[in-house]
């Protein structure tokens, strides 16, 4: 069999050298889209439920909202296994599919069951599907930092719940828009809220409800539109602008009349500008700060991706208000080049050493390149079939090369 191989080779010598060409190029164009990174991703196929419920105990969170959610996944199609954690106001649950399964069939799935579930729970809890990532997900981190006394317009230092304004409403939705990153979440800061904190017995004294506030302000707080005008064929647009823009608009608002008196949210309540609870902060040298993480989509090139969000970083630095900044504290394309970087310098020493070796023993230096020649054809051909199979080029996969064996079989 190798014999008659051997001999349709020599015979066809050129139809096996264009068959070799033409393979290499292949390899050649797969290396441009193989994906790189630091170390293989072994993420199973997996979906993640989170679920806030603001106020509910671990207990009640495990009764209420992820015993009844995990009930209604069973017997999803390819489905392996299901997984939860319940905790003060929140209930996480993993459901884990098959090897091979397509994320978004599966995320379609537990998408079709959690609204079935939604007359299970509990009123105001709505369950969220977690982003489309792995573990190894996050590729970017960043600070929010403001100078040492850097101040706002109104001379007043940058607290931690400015910080977190910044980051929500400035980074936060320009990153979001770099190709391949999927979510950006946020730690530290406040989040800045409008907060009013009832009288419980003036409200009773006017006979009014903690509902009847709620209602007043839900009611008072939408713009309407009223059609439009039409005057020397020009359209005027009619709308009734009722949207709360400061507390001094909630303050005012109208609750009841009570004896043709009217009774606004000033007269039963307080009303300021709060933060809300919180159950974690980030720190960096003993002073808080606001962290940012971009977590990347699955499949996408982790090199590539976190190099588009530090040029997207750097154009925001620009646009942010004096004294402000963010840092960078981890970039996953400085791990991926110092990996990469390694696997260079392993490769390149193993392929000078065998070829070393074969002119030591081969005698011929022409012979010693001929043979040496089957190590970059090889890792071409490997690209090919790792780009086919959706292996990412890191550490563990290319420092599986043994050039020892290739040069064996060439041999």
């Amino acid at each position: 069999m190798f014999e008659r191989i051997i001999r349709f080779s020599i015979e066809h010598r050129w139809l096996v050298m264009l068959a070799v060409l033409g393979m290499a190029a292949l390899g050649a164009y797969s290396y441009q889209k193989l994906p790189i990174d630091a170390v293989p991703d072994i993420t199973n196929v997996q979906v993640q439920i989170n679920t806030a419920a603001p106020g509910y105990s671990p207990l009640e969170v495990e009764q209420r909202i992820t015993y009844p959610l995990e009930t209604v996944m069973a017997g999803l199609p390819k489905l392996e296994q299901t997984r939860s954690l319940s905790r003060y106001g929140l209930s996480q649950i993993t459901v884990i599919f098959e090897e091979g399964t397509d994320i978004y069939f599966a995320r379609q799935l537990v998408n079709e069951r959690l609204g079935g579930a939604k007359d299970q729970l509990p009123d105001g809890v709505t369950p969220t599907l977690g982003p489309i990532s792995t573990g190894l997900g996050e590729i970017y981190f960043w600070t929010v930092e403001a100078e040492e006394g850097a101040t706002k317009s109104d001379g007043t230092p940058y607290t931690p719940a400015d910080l977190r304004e910044i980051q929500d409403w400035i980074i936060k939705p320009q990153v979001r828009n770099v190709p391949g990153v999927t979510e950006i979440n946020t730690i530290g800061g406040y989040a800045k809220e409008y907060q009013i904190a009832p009288n419980p017995d003036t409200l009773r004294s006017f006979g009014l409800t903690l509902h009847d506030l709620i209602e007043a302000v839900e009611q008072n707080n939408n713009n309407l539109g009223a059609g439009y005008i039409e005057k020397r064929g020009e359209q005027y647009l009619v709308r009734a602008p009722g949207q709360m823009q400061s507390v001094e608009d909630i303050r005012d608002t109208l609750i009841s009349n009570v004896d043709g008196t009217p009774v606004r949210i000033r007269d039963v309540a307080t009303v300021k500008v709060g933060k809300e609870l919180r159950t974690g902060a980030a720190t960096e040298n003993g002073r808080e700060v606001v962290l940012g993480t971009a977590f990347m989509l699955i499949g996408e090139n982790s090199r590539v991706v976190s190099r588009a969000v530090d040029d997207k970083m750097k154009e925001i630095n620009l646009s942010l208000p004096e004294g402000v900044k963010a840092i960078t504290v981890y970039d996953r394309t400085v791990l991926v080049d110092k990996a990469i970087s390694t696997v260079k310098k392993n490769l390149t020493e193993g392929a000078i050493l065998v070829v070393v070796i074969l002119f030591l023993f081969l005698g011929n230096i022409r012979a010693a390149i001929l043979t040496a020649l089957v190590i970059p054809l090889a890792m071409l051909f490997t690209f090919t079939g790792m780009v086919a199979n959706e292996v990412s080029a890191n550490l563990m996969s290319l420092g599986a090369l043994d050039f020892g064996i290739i040069i064996d079989g060439a041999w």
